[in-house]
C-alpha cells in the first residue's frame, strides 16, 4: 500500500488510508458503504464455515501424505484466519465510514492491512510450497517420503508464519521494508510455481511419450496407477494456485496504480474495495476447490457432512 502521497510540487499529503476515511474521499458513498459491509460479512461466513469443514475433514482424512495435509491445513487455516482477523473487520471499516467515525476507520484500515498482508504472504508462501512439494514426490520418486517428512513441513510453515508476521509488522516500523519484502518475495514465489510445474508437466510428458513408445517397455500397473493419482493432485494443487493468482492480481494492479496516483478518486475506491472482496472471495473459493479437484477430501467432507447431519449421503 502506498504509505505517502506528493503533489505535483513534491508536498506530502495524506496517505490513501487517511483519505479512505475521510468525508473529502468517500463522502459520496454513502450508498456503497453499507452493501460493502454486507458483501463482506457474507464472504466472511461462508469462509469461515468452508474452511472450517475443510479443516476438519482433513483431520480425518489418512490417505494423504501428511506433509502435503499439512500444507492444505495451512492454506485452510489462514483462509479461517483471514475471515475472522482481517475481513470481518473491513466490514466494520465500512460501518465507521458510514457512521463517519474516522479514526476508527482509520485503526480497522491499518490493522487489516497488516493482518491481511501477513495471511496473504503466509498463503502464497504455502501455495508455493505446495508446488515445490508435488515436484519433489516426482523427482524423488520412493525417497521422496523420507525426505519430506513431517517434522520439516512444519519447521517451513512456522518459518512461513514467522517471517510473514514480522514482515506485516514492520509496516508500523518502516513501511519501506514491508514494501521491498513483498516486492522480492511474490515475484520469486510466481517465479518458483511456474518453474516448478513447469518441470512437472515436462516430466510427465515425456513419460507419457514413453508409454506410447512401442520400444520402450510399458510401465507395470501399479506406477501407472501411482501416476494417474499423481497428476490429479498436481492438477488439483494448479487449479487453487491459480485461483490464488487470479484473485489476488486485480489488487496488484489497483495498488500500482494507488501508489503511482497524485490524487484519489471515489472511482479508485471502489475499484480498491471491489479487489479487496475478490481478494475475500479467494477464502470461500478454496474449499470448494479442495472438494472438486481432491478426491480424498471430497470424500472426508461428504462424510463429515452425513454425520453431522444424520442422514445417508448419497
Amino acid at each position: 500500500m502506498s504509505k505517502t502521497n506528493f503533489t505535483s510540487g513534491g508536498i506530502q499529503t495524506k496517505t490513501f488510508g487517511e483519505r479512505l476515511c475521510s468525508p473529502s474521499l468517500v463522502g459520496g458513498l454513502k450508498q456503497e458503504t453499507l452493501p460493502f459491509a454486507a458483501v463482506n460479512i457474507l464472504l466472511a461466513i461462508t469462509a469461515f464455515v468452508g474452511n472450517s469443514l475443510i479443516l476438519v475433514a482433513l483431520h480425518k482424512e489418512s490417505s494423504l501424505h501428511p506433509p502435503s495435509k499439512l500444507l492444505y491445513r495451512c492454506l485452510a487455516t489462514t483462509d479461517l484466519t483471514s475471515c475472522l482477523v482481517t475481513q470481518l473487520p473491513h466490514a466494520t471499516l465500512w460501518m465507521y465510514v458510514d457512521g463517519e467515525l474516522w479514526s476508527l476507520c482509520l485503526f480497522a484500515y491499518d490493522a487489516g492491512h497488516i493482518t491481511g498482508y501477513a495471511l496473504c504472504l503466509v498463503s502464497l508462501l504455502t501455495i508455493t510450497a505446495i508446488s515445490v512439494d508435488r515436484l519433489l514426490a516426482l523427482l524423488l520418486g520412493l525417497r521422496y517420503k523420507q525426505i519430506v517428512t513431517l517434522k520439516r513441513t512444519y519447521i517451513t510453515v512456522v518459518t512461513f508464519w514467522v517471517v510473514s508476521v514480522v514482515a506485516a509488522l514492520c509496516f508500523i516500523l518502516n513501511y519501506h521494508i514491508t514494501l521491498w519484502y513483498g516486492r522480492i518475495i511474490i515475484p520469486s514465489c510466481l517465479v518458483i510455481s511456474v518453474a516448478s510445474y513447469s518441470k512437472i508437466f515436462h516430466t510427465l510428458s515425456q513419460h507419457q511419450a514413453k508409454i506410447h513408445d512401442p520400444v520402450q517397455q510399458h510401465p507395470r500397473l501399479p506406477n501407472a496407477l501411482n501416476m494417474a493419482r499423481y497428476r490429479k493432485a498436481v492438477n488439483g494443487a494448479l487449479w487453487v494456485q491459480l485461483a490464488i493468482v487470479a484473485c489476488y492480481l486485480p489488487y496488484c494492479l489497483v495498488e500500482i496504480v494507488i501508489t503511482h496516483c497524485k490524487t484519489y478518486s471515489s472511482h479508485l475506491v471502489v475499484l480498491w474495495e471491489i479487489a479487496i472482496i475478490l481478494i475475500y472471495f479467494n477464502s470461500t473459493l478454496n474449499p470448494f476447490l479442495y472438494c472438486w479437484k481432491i478426491s480424498e477430501v471430497r470424500q472426508a467432507v461428504k462424510q463429515t457432512i452425513r454425520q453431522e447431519l444424520c442422514c445417508p449421503w448419497s
